[in-house]
């Protein structure tokens, strides 16, 4: 098929230039096993890769990618939670020293978070995406009340709301919580900017987002 034919092509040229340069620090990740400072949980879009956003090396970033980068509460009860177990391992076993939230514009899921316009697929439906963007039901409220549920505005809102979400439930997890607390954690809330091309920082005092120069 030409879409996996693609990815060869993009894997030798990987192996002809991008690996050699990079041998040295494999070597070493290999060796010495993985020791990155910061968890980046972001949106699975395409148009949205923090490593590239971020210009990092192999090594250097543990990456939680999913639908609207959306971080669940905790919770006890059993059951598959993959990111809240992604979290866990980067925290508690990596000891990373940074959780960063990226949200970013034009995204999907927090379209669909805003509108409800789920395509008619509903949980118990194949409606995996109305289920899990329900997280951010509390967060939606607040921005129709304030900007409706059309127009960039509203959108963009709603991107920002759900950055916000996240790093309240990333607040939520016990370790998490003491972690931040003593200083040796910390949270931040980004959101990238496709049309722009520019990263958005979340003001802690202000809890607005500002460019990033």
């Amino acid at each position: 098929m030409p879409e996996f034919e693609g990815l060869l092509e993009g894997y030798r040229r990987f192996r002809e230039s991008g690996y050699p340069i990079q041998r040295a620090r494999y070597d070493k990740l290999v060796s010495e096993g993985q020791h990155p400072k910061t968890l980046i949980i972001s949106c699975s879009d395409s148009r949205v890769d923090p490593s590239q956003i971020f210009d990092v090396d192999p090594g250097e970033i543990f990456v939680v990618r999913n639908v609207a980068a959306l971080v669940p509460p905790f919770e006890t009860t059993p059951g598959q939670h993959g990111v809240s177990a992604a979290v866990e391992f980067a925290v508690q076993f990596l000891k990373v020293r940074q959780i960063l939230v990226m949200g970013h514009g034009m995204c999907g899921g927090c379209e669909a978070a805003l509108s409800q316009d789920f395509h008619g697929n509903e949980p118990g439906a194949g409606g995996f995406v109305a289920n899990w963007v329900r997280l951010l039901d509390n967060a939606r409220a607040k921005v129709v009340a304030e900007h409706g549920t059309e127009g960039p505005e509203a959108k963009r809102e709603m991107e920002f709301a759900a950055v916000r979400q996240s790093l309240a439930n990333l607040r939520t997890f016990p370790w998490i919580r003491s972690k931040e607390e003593s200083g040796e954690l910390n949270l931040r809330g980004t959101f990238f900017a496709i049309s722009e091309g520019v990263l958005y920082h979340l003001d802690k005092g202000s809890d607005e987002f500002g460019p990033i120069e």
